[in-house]
């Protein structure tokens, strides 16, 4: 680990300022990511910006939404009664990312914010269509995620919220886990709500999370596990390494599909 300032801000205000007076600052949510990437000499901020402590955690609900503050912890969504009755299939995703540590330390706006492509948060966003509150602007989820580890956020902005619009009538989510790390090989996060039906997967793109068009037609006309199963994912532009193949991980994507949508009832 590199020598580096750490600054624990009182206020979103301060905190912007922080990273806005300092290219090579980095902000910090659980570290959960962060912390293990610096131990690895793999990143050299000159600053660390602390965001614990800027009132940014809880849950609301509205009519129409329900609204997540970006340090809101996975253990927290995942046993949220309000959660669990508004959007089931985001309370069951939060539930199983990591271990129970990580769900303890991680938040919400952290694992947006660095968009890992085998991340289980961003399917849920995108299979909503959420909107990612920044102290800036709002921005669709749609608009959000733009390839590995990458994604709209310019590096004075600060995620403040996740707003997750309401009624959600069907939500679910299926993952095929890496057995060591419990990251996504392959998940699926199917809902039928405001946006319509959306299918998105996590863990397969080489470029991130994505939505599968062709299912969610199928969807909208059917919503049953057989609307789906005869279609089939390209293996192009998927992710190929030791633990599956791309034409595994397509193949994948339609089974963890079909479960999700069972789940979903």
């Amino acid at each position: 680990m590199y020598d580096f300032a750490y600054q624990k801000p009182a206020s979103v205000a301060d905190a912007v300022k922080l990273l806005a007076g300092d290219p090579e600052a980095k902000a910090v949510a659980g570290g959960q990511t962060f912390l293990p990437v610096l131990k690895q000499r793999l990143n050299k901020p000159s600053l660390v910006v602390d965001l614990a402590g800027l009132g940014l955690s809880g849950i609301k609900q509205s009519a129409n939404a329900l609204s997540i503050g970006a340090m809101t912890t996975h253990a927290t969504v995942a046993r949220s009664a309000e959660v669990k009755k508004a959007i089931p299939g985001l309370a069951q995703l939060a539930s199983w990312i990591g271990d129970n540590q990580v769900r303890h330390r991680g938040t919400i706006g952290g694992s947006l914010a660095n968009n890992d492509p085998s991340a289980c948060y961003p399917a849920a966003v995108l299979a909503l269509g959420a909107t990612i509150k920044t102290n800036k602007r709002a921005i669709k989820a749609d608009d959000f995620f733009q390839g590995m580890f990458t994604t709209a956020l310019e590096p004075d902005e600060i995620i403040t919220e996740v707003e997750f619009p309401l009624p959600v009538e069907k939500s679910a989510y299926e993952k095929f886990r890496q057995p060591a790390s419990r990251y996504a090989m392959v998940g699926v996060f199917v809902a039928k709500g405001p946006a319509g039906v959306r299918v998105a997967v996590t863990g397969a793109g080489q470029n991130g999370v994505f939505r599968v068009a062709d299912m969610e037609a199928a969807l909208a006309k059917s919503f049953a596990p057989d609307a789906i199963a005869a279609i089939k994912v390209s293996p192009e532009g998927l992710n190929s390494d030791i633990h599956g193949s791309a034409a595994y991980r397509a193949h994948l994507i339609t089974v963890m599909a079909k479960r999700a949508v069972a789940a979903a009832g």
